[in-house]
């Protein structure tokens, strides 16, 4: 373990907050002086202070901001509650505060406990809500929870799933994002194998490492070249004394954040100097734009040392759940026990992260569910964050999404009327390298498109996650 990354970090944050500060409180004073703010000077003053705020992480969620929905074309105020709670976890309700009739699907929206927080689904959600009784996995940063609540590994994050999924009754529909796909995958499975009566109707598996022998990519080499010992040594640190879950061993979110800047870091300066030019010469919108972006990329949590260890090794070295070896508590993971449970996957045919092929892989592994409970997408010119944010997730996947859990709702439920339909595409099916999952068995489409820059949640320069 790494004894000194974690408190050296934290010394550098916390002399660098006086000069972030002073450099807020700078820009607060130029509002209050439009005269000189608006003048050539003003404006490179503002700009320079604005990066210098910006330089530093934050440890705690950003709010959701999601206040209200339009359904049906009438708005509807949302009111975010807490339908259960774990010491490591929220299960978060976006509420509607009207009656909607027919009750809408309820959905599980699984977030990735990997460096951000559950706000960076908030794209997703806000596309969901109107159709959608929505739920999401609100992961809490384990530098504020104590030691005495004891540890959290995969085990524990797909316990959780299945509790949450519980809690929100049967006939819940999950979906899960990159990470956790191959949790959810895990936890259905469970439930299957034990005939749970809150087995969910559908999963959607989006960008997930499901089997990383499949077009393996940098981050799959990385883990792969070296033992789980090196990352146990070099990465895991201790959480600081002065938090509440001080002595707790984690993969830093810094660490993590860090390692995601260095893969596009010419990009991201690319993103700063702009930010600081377009905000110099008078045209604040565009700078706007980059600042909500890195506010949002900025805001980091940390993961548990068992949990991160656990993924690495079972789920990229081992490759534990494609060689039918995934354990949980003691017990071993059948995807072929699901027989219920609508699948749909989704994949970004630019994905650099979770490379196509990987998550089309569940579809081999619940080889007992019927052909035509299931589906797979790849969505063309998107890379990892563009399946699930920016407008061709809101054009050409979510509608794919929505068809699949409004065709599997237990209840009988009625489309919003302004809901888009979807037209017909032909069976396309491309073989994929060995060993690739085998193409599905029905509804395997490819949606074109002819743009190919990259989605949101990238940064504002980039066309890649």
């Amino acid at each position: 373990m790494n004894l000194f990354a974690y408190p050296a970090y934290q010394a550098i944050a916390d002399l660098m907050l006086p000069a972030r500060h002073g450099a807020a409180l700078i820009n607060h004073s130029l509002n209050a002086w439009p005269a000189f703010s608006e003048t050539p000077h003003g404006r490179s003053l503002r700009a320079s202070c604005e990066l210098i705020a910006l330089a530093g992480l934050t440890h705690q969620r950003p709010p959701f901001g999601l206040d209200s929905v339009e359904v049906d074309g009438k708005p509807v105020r949302i009111v975010e509650e807490v339908a259960a709670h774990t010491p490591f976890c929220s299960l978060l309700h976006f509420r509607k505060d009207k009656a909607i009739s027919p009750a809408q699907p309820r959905v599980l929206v699984i977030a990735p406990m990997s460096g951000h927080f559950a706000t960076l689904l908030r794209g997703t959600v806000k596309t969901m809500l109107a159709e959608h009784d929505v739920y999401i996995t609100d992961w809490h940063n384990p530098r504020d929870i104590p030691l005495s609540q004891g540890r959290f590994g995969f085990s524990e994050f797909v316990q959780h799933i299945i509790d949450f999924t519980e809690a929100i009754g049967p006939g819940t529909h999950l979906l899960a994002v990159c990470q956790p796909t191959v949790a959810a995958l895990a936890a259905v499975s469970l439930m299957a194998a034990d005939d749970h009566p809150a087995q969910p109707a559908s999963m959607t598996l989006m960008a997930g490492p499901l089997d990383t022998r499949i077009n393996p990519t940098k981050v799959n080499a990385l883990a792969k070249s070296k033992p789980i010992e090196w990352f146990e040594r070099n990465l895991i640190s201790a959480v600081p004394v002065g938090f509440a879950g001080a002595h707790r061993r984690v993969y830093p979110g810094f660490v993590q954040l860090s390692a995601f800047m260095a893969m596009n870091l010419g990009r991201h300066l690319d993103s700063f100097e702009t930010m600081h030019n377009e905000r110099a010469k008078g045209d604040p919108a565009k700078a706007e734009t980059i600042r909500v972006f890195y506010e949002e990329y900025f805001a980091t949590m940390d993961l548990t040392a068992d949990f991160y260890l656990e993924t690495v090794e079972t789920v990229f070295q081992q490759h534990a759940l494609p060689l039918h070896e995934l354990e949980v508590g003691g017990r071993l993971i059948e995807p072929s026990k699901i027989r219920r449970t609508a699948l749909l996957t989704v994949e970004g045919e630019k994905d650099d992260i979770c490379a196509v092929g990987q998550t089309l892989a569940a579809q081999d592994m619940c080889d007992k569910l019927r052909p035509y409970l299931k589906t797979h997408h790849v969505q063309t010119g998107v890379g990892h964050y563009g399946v699930f944010n920016g407008h061709r997730w809101e054009r050409h996947i979510y509608p794919r999404v929505r068809a699949v859990i409004y065709d599997n709702e237990p209840r009988a439920v009625l489309v919003g009327s302004r809901a888009r339909a979807i037209r017909p595409v032909p069976v396309a099916a491309a073989p994929i390298a060995a060993p690739a999952a085998s193409a599905v068995t029905a509804n395997a489409t490819v949606n074109a498109s002819s743009d190919s820059k990259g989605e949101a949640l990238t940064p504002p320069h980039s066309n890649a996650a």
